[in-house]
């Protein structure tokens, strides 16, 4: 039974380091949403911080639309983001034998 609670240990301690890993992996990560057929552009890295916004300048006359499609491209990036993350995630997780709706982080 020690065994068994040791490479458990041993495997937790992997697996807070991969973890460790990861997040520093995606805080380095960059994506870009996009929307209106590009005119707006935000680039977010992965803590959801953005870095940078494009934006085309014909849509300075309409303030509306402008805001509607720095909304979108906001939560496209913010997608994306979501996305890479469950993606780097599912593959850190794979060996693992959770039980069935659980989830890492806990």
């Amino acid at each position: 039974m020690k065994r068994g609670i040791g490479g458990l240990m041993k495997q937790a301690q992997q697996m807070q380091e991969q973890m460790a890993k990861a997040q520093s992996e995606l805080g380095n990560m960059r994506v870009q949403g996009e929307s209106g057929g590009g005119m707006v552009k935000i680039e977010m890295n992965g803590r959801h911080e953005v870095n940078k916004v494009s934006l085309d300048p014909a849509m300075m006359d309409d303030v509306e639309m402008l805001e509607d499609l720095v909304t979108a491209a906001f939560n496209d990036a913010v997608n994306k983001v979501a996305k890479n993350s469950e993606e780097q995630m599912a593959g850190m997780t794979a060996g693992l034998n959770l039980p069935p709706g659980m989830k890492l982080p806990f």
